[in-house]
Order: C-alpha cells, then structure tokens, then sequence
C-alpha cells in the first residue's frame, strides 16, 4: 500500500503544479490517510493537530505528535517527519513555520471546510505574509473516480455493511433495548471484517474493529434522523430503521447503508411511506449510469414521491463516497456533474412524517461501464420480523 499512497501523492503534487499554491496544507485525518498513509488517534480534539506539508516541488512533510511519532513512522512513506511536544515551545506552530520559511509572500491552500480554526487564524495572525486560499478542489478531484483496487475495498465494505444488518435483524425482539442490537450491529460487522482481512499480515495497523455511536431508531423515533441508540426498549408492532452511514467500514472505505424493519406487524401507513421511499431510491438507480447528471439522478428519485402526493423536503438524494462518507458530486439539484465509470456513491430513498415513522432505504452504488451496480445487495421489500 505504501506505493499507492506515494503516487497518490505524487499525483496531487503535479495538479499543484499548475495552480498559484505553494504550499499545500492538508489536516483532514482522511486526506492524510488517503496521501500519507497514515492515522492517528490524538489529534484536533484532543489540540494536538497532524500536518501533511506538501510544495509545489520537493519534499513532504508530516508533522504530528511526538506521542505517535513511532506509529506515524511505522505507517508512511514521507521520510521528513517532524513532530512536537506539549508545552514546549510553540508546539505544532514552530515546525509549520519552519516549512513556510521566510519568504515575503506564500500562498498556502487549506481544506476550507475541514482546517482547524486554530491552524488558520495562526496562519492569518502569526504568518502575515501566507496567502490563504481554498485547495479543496485539488483534493477532491483525486477521490472522484475510484481505481479497481479501491473499488474492491469498497465491495468488501459493503459485505460488512450487510453483515451488520443480518446481525440488527437478528437481534431485533420484543423488549430488547436499542443499545443491545447496536452492540450486535458492531460485534457483527467486526467479525465480518475479520473474517475478510485472515490470513493477512497480522502486524498491519488495519483494524478490523468498527466503532461509534449507532443512529438507531424504534417505535415514533424513526421519524427523527440519526437519533443514537439509546435505553428505550422495542415494542411489538414497532418500526426500526438503523443507518450504517459513518459505522459500517472496511480499511477505511465507508459504504452507504440504511435499512428497516417492522417487528411483529406494519401499519398501512407506514408500509405505504416505506414502498414509496423504496421506488424513489429505485427510481434513481435505474436512471444512474456514465453520461447521466447528477441532478437529473435526482430528479428521478422526486417523481415516485410526486406521483404519490408526497412533497419531499429539498435534500439530496446521494452523495458521492469512499475514503469519506461525504465526497462530490453530490446527486441533488444544481449539480450537473456528469457521472462516470468507478465513481461510488450512497443512493437512498426516504419519507417522513414528522412525530410518526418514516420510510428509508440506502445502498452503495458504483457507476459501470454499461450502467450501475449495488455493493450492498441485501432484501429491500417490507420485513416484518
């Protein structure tokens, strides 16, 4: 892997080239995976930024914390790694300054909507003479279409994904509490990725543990979006809807992943929502292949929900996905990117009726060659349990 994040990089490094930055400044945990092959556990949270340097020629440059400086030399292939200490000296700001350097007018880009605050109002208070501007795009262009490689991590993911759903439905019963299924939903998905990760290199830091709060919602909750489990206790009768978006991962790949259950029975109006939910996403997957806008996308998930009197609310109908749960194209209206072979994307349908229930439905899609495929490929119709 280290060569793949080291032509990643080069990669990058070139589309610098030909743009006004000097200097690019990269502190997404994320990006400096995907370029430097490299995660931490400390970090912005925790005040402790990690850096990825990278000119418009020459070396790169990581700095991170001196606590993981071992780790961090474990895992990349960036040889100039500078590291800093609490409390001594200015921390992270002496090593960022000393790979600005001295000269009177620097531009240095910046992941706008992921820099943080601390790192660039130093740039602009402490280092008058940096130029900040936004190098989002350059970034972003290296995500869009996915190599086959990344596109095989991907259907792994979405195995596990899967995998985490079998294990909630499993657990789905009258009395058990929420927080029970989502510990099955992690236990399951973590098995699942060990299971695809034997026989490998036991000494890899690819981890096969999934983790984080999980958006699970029983009974009248599920009209409320990513409510986390919690102590309530499932009822006979109820609707479950449980989102794997974030949770559900594979050596970093994140798939897109939403599915519902009913246990014991279904009302007529919560099935009715749930079918229309499931033909909008349908809708949209049958209108996406290469050619195709992202908007247009979009546009054909509205028309099940249209036709069934139902004004959704003004939200996407997908987003683009992969190292992040939240790359571009986005699939909603105004955006008129073209999609192309090997790009992925998180497809869903949904309905709500505030205070009552919902219907939801997400998979994985990858754009083909002659269409689209699901990643995710597990039962969509009504499940009653």
């Amino acid at each position: 892997m280290r060569e793949v994040f080291e032509r990643r990089a080069a990669d990058l490094q070139r589309h610098i080239a030909g743009t006004s930055i000097d200097l690019l400044l990269v502190t997404d945990p994320v990006s400096i995976y995907f370029l430097a092959g490299y995660w931490g556990y400390v970090d912005i949270e925790f005040g402790r930024p990690t850096i990825l340097c990278i000119p418009k020629t020459g070396e790169f440059t990581l700095i991170t914390p001196k606590l993981e400086s071992e780790m961090a030399r474990a895992m990349t292939w960036i040889e100039d790694l500078r590291t800093y200490a609490d409390g001594v000296g200015g921390e992270w700001r002496d090593p960022l300054a000393a790979v600005i350097g001295g000269a009177n007018h620097v531009t240095c880009g910046v992941e706008v909507t992921h820099a943080p605050g601390m790192v660039t109002e130093y740039l602009r208070a402490d280092l008058p003479s940096v130029n900040i501007v936004d190098g989002s795009a350059i970034l972003g262009a290296l995500h869009t279409v996915k190599t086959p490689d990344e596109i095989e991590l991907m259907r792994k993911a979405g195995l596990v994904a899967v995998a985490m759903g079998e294990a909630a439905r499993d657990a789905i019963a009258v009395d058990v509490p929420e927080y029970e299924v989502a510990l099955a939903i992690l236990a399951g998905g973590t098995r699942k990725a060990a299971e695809l990760m034997a026989g490998e290199d036991p000494n890899s830091f690819d981890s096969p543990m999934i983790y984080n709060l999980q958006p699970l919602q029983s009974g009248h909750y599920t009209s409320m979006p990513h409510r986390r489990a919690t102590m309530r206790k499932i009822r006979m009768g109820e609707p479950v809807f449980i989102c794997f978006c974030g949770i559900a991962n594979f050596k970093h790949f994140k798939p897109g992943y939403d599915r519902q259950y009913f246990l014991g029975s279904v009302s007529d109006e919560n099935a009715r929502i749930y079918e229309i939910a499931v033909a909008g996403q349908q809708a949209a997957i049958a209108a996406m292949g290469p050619g195709v806008s992202a908007e247009d996308v979009h546009f054909a998930a509205e028309q099940p929900y249209l036709q069934a009197g139902i004004n959704q609310p003004s939200h996407r109908t997908g987003r683009a996905i992969g190292y992040s749960v939240n790359e571009l194209p986005q699939l909603k209206a105004g955006d008129k990117t073209i999609l192309q072979p090997g790009m992925m994307f998180a497809v869903g349908g949904d309905v709500t009726l505030p205070g009552k229930c919902c219907g939801r439905v997400s998979d994985t899609i990858l754009i083909t060659e002659t269409g689209a495929q699901c990643l995710t490929e597990s039962p969509r119709e009504l499940l009653i349990l």
